[in-house]
């Protein structure tokens, strides 16, 4: 494992395809990461770099979209969460982020739940595509199976390297996970002088990857309570474990909060999260690995309860982020 100049640890997926020495290397660095950071740029994931321009050229598009062009595809059309959120109308801790967004998942039908169903399964639904942008739907439906590519590789070596069976999970992502990304785009400081993009937290599903621009802005929550700025590294991922794993593992491999202070007056910044997530009905059992005795327990938030089936995490998730949504489509869910 080597160190970048943001202090992330570099991890190198490449090392699967190797030796057994190669593998071992790589379990090594994997397992110090996720068990002391649960942050680390990720390299030798495959993704050309074609590949990520033709995503990021279709996302700068769409945000230089007539801002008509870009409503007509609002989330408040969407009971499944999916589609363009204005910039200041999402919430993180209660508190309004400074950003707009194009929320994008698996392509499916649309689940209505019925009466012994659980409400999660709105969830499950089509995206909106914005007419003008013809190519954004094949750009961004590519990112999402390559992505799971990598981050379904990433988890396998992940549980290798602390003991696990690599498959242990395989249950859970079998049929339709729940694959979702969000092309973000972050306009520069808000009128007040607020500088949250997107306030301190954590992700509740499994893995997270990160693409970033050159603009930088992500801080991560170290153990000493300070935020540890991570500038962009070209070619990387930026991964985090999510509170799932955390929870399953008892403690033992960390899901860290962090963060995104706003760029500075109008300068623009442009992300790429993808949530490697379970299926919406997945149980999560706790993960069966050797040093599971060691664990120092998992950190509890009574105000934002985990629950094992991942789909009312997610729910629960998106409810609150998104009340405008929720309220129009959902209000029975509006004390989630």
């Amino acid at each position: 494992m080597t160190a970048h100049l943001t202090g992330l640890p570099v991890i190198d997926l490449s090392l699967a395809d190797g030796s057994a020495d190669d593998r071992s290397r790589l379990h090594d660095a994997l397992r110090a990461a996720a068990t002391e950071v649960g942050f680390f740029q990720l390299v030798g994931h495959g993704v050309t770099p074609e590949e990520t321009t033709g995503l990021t050229d279709a996302m700068h598009a769409f945000f230089a979209l007539p801002e008509a062009d870009r409503l007509a595809v609002s989330n408040l059309n969407s009971p499944h969460y999916r589609g363009y959120t204005r910039t200041g109308t999402e919430r993180t801790g209660g508190s309004q982020d400074w950003r707009d967004q194009l929320d994008i998942g698996a392509e499916l039908p649309p689940h209505v739940p019925g009466p012994a169903e659980q409400p999660y399964w709105w969830l499950e639904g089509p995206n909106q595509w914005p007419a003008a942008l013809p190519a954004l739907r094949p750009a961004a439906l590519h990112w999402i199976d390559r992505l799971g590519q990598v981050a379904a590789k990433l988890l396998h070596e992940l549980l290798a390297s602390i003991g696990a069976r690599p498959d242990f999970y395989d249950y859970a992502f079998a049929g339709h996970p729940h694959l979702r990304l969000k092309l973000v785009r972050y306009p520069g400081t808000a009128p007040d002088g607020a500088g949250q993009g997107v306030g301190a937290h954590k992700d509740y599903g499994f893995i997270t990857l990160l693409l970033q621009d050159t603009v930088g802005g992500l801080e991560v929550l170290l153990p000493d309570d300070t935020f540890l700025s991570v500038p962009p590294m070209p070619g990387a991922f930026v991964v985090n474990l999510g509170e799932l794993l955390e929870v399953a593992t008892d403690g033992y491999l960390k899901a860290t909060r962090h963060r995104v202070v706003s760029p500075a007056g109008a300068r623009e910044r442009f992300s790429v999260p993808f949530f490697y997530n379970p299926r919406l009905d997945a149980h999560i059992e706790p993960l069966d690995f050797p040093n599971a005795h060691h664990a120092p327990g998992a950190t509890e938030d009574p105000a934002n309860p985990l629950f094992a089936e991942f789909g009312r995490n997610e729910l629960k998730g998106y409810a609150r982020a998104h009340p405008e949504v929720t309220k129009r489509h959902h209000p029975e869910l509006l004390s989630v």
